[in-house]
């Protein structure tokens, strides 16, 4: 899953695709250089990032997807609004960083469209999510919400294969419960969906690894390295070329395993 985020304000590339035809090109970069799906973003979702309105947020993303056809296309949005609005205009997927709970109609619009939908662990809202999260067992609690968030999907007739669960790394934790997370993150598989991870270029790689945001792409490709060979089914990525060299690297020594 390759990251377009046409957002003036986001962690790593805020401002670099506002204009539709840079964002229409890196998209079409991204698929180039491998990408299975593009994951479009109209509302920053770093730490202390304010909401936009729904319009706005239709203004930035319906453009650039109108005009990715033929491309598998998430809109990454908590707003039933917005995503209606995305799917209407070609994309498949949506990718809710609230898990179906910042927008009651949310789940209904994804029934109706019969799209994918991600769910995603956060704790608090993108405004609020750093500010001293704690958790007596991180991995247990994120694993039960994300138990609860399926269950509630498929409720209200979003079926399993439609799902896919994220644990959330960046969203409302420490450098520690990310790691754990990640350490951890094979037994999401047990929740019977796809699991997704996005830990490209995140603070916690800048804090252990000293690296600014521009110079964090070895520790993203050992998350999605990580990721991947504990399971994973899909990484969110900003780095998509270096990346699908690791994932292919891991599924040929797999296959290796196989060989006499």
């Amino acid at each position: 899953m390759g990251i377009l985020n046409v957002t003036p304000d986001s962690f790593s590339d805020g401002g670099r695709f506002v204009d539709l035809d840079r964002a229409v090109a890196q998209a079409a970069a991204l698929i180039a250089a491998g990408a299975d799906m593009i994951d479009v973003g109209g509302e920053s979702t770093r730490p202390g990032a304010l909401p936009v309105s729904a319009e706005e947020e239709i203004r930035r993303v319906v453009p650039v997807i109108r005009q990715l056809a033929g491309v598998t296309v998430s809109v990454d949005t908590t707003k039933a609004a917005v995503a209606a609005a995305a799917l209407a205009a070609g994309a498949q997927v949506v990718n809710d960083i609230s898990a179906l709970r910042a927008d009651a109609e949310m789940v209904a619009v994804v029934r109706e469209a019969g799209a994918g939908l991600v769910l995603m662990h956060m704790a608090g809202t993108p405004a609020t999510m750093q500010q001293n999260p704690q958790y007596a067992d991180v991995v247990r609690e994120v694993r039960e919400f994300l138990a609860e968030r399926v269950a509630f999907a498929e409720r209200n007739g979003v079926s399993r294969c439609q799902l896919a669960v994220d644990p959330g790394i960046g969203f409302g934790k420490t450098v520690e419960h990310n790691l754990a997370l990640l350490a951890h993150v094979g037994g999401l598989r047990e929740l019977g969906c796809a699991v997704l991870v996005g830990a490209s270029r995140k603070s916690f790689l800048g804090k252990t690894l000293g690296r600014p945001v521009d110079q964090r792409l070895a520790g993203s490709l050992a998350c999605a390295a990580w990721a991947v060979a504990q399971g994973a089914h899909v990484v969110r990525v900003h780095d998509v070329a270096e990346t699908v060299d690791v994932v292919r690297m891991i599924q040929v020594m797999r296959e290796s395993l196989t060989k006499p």
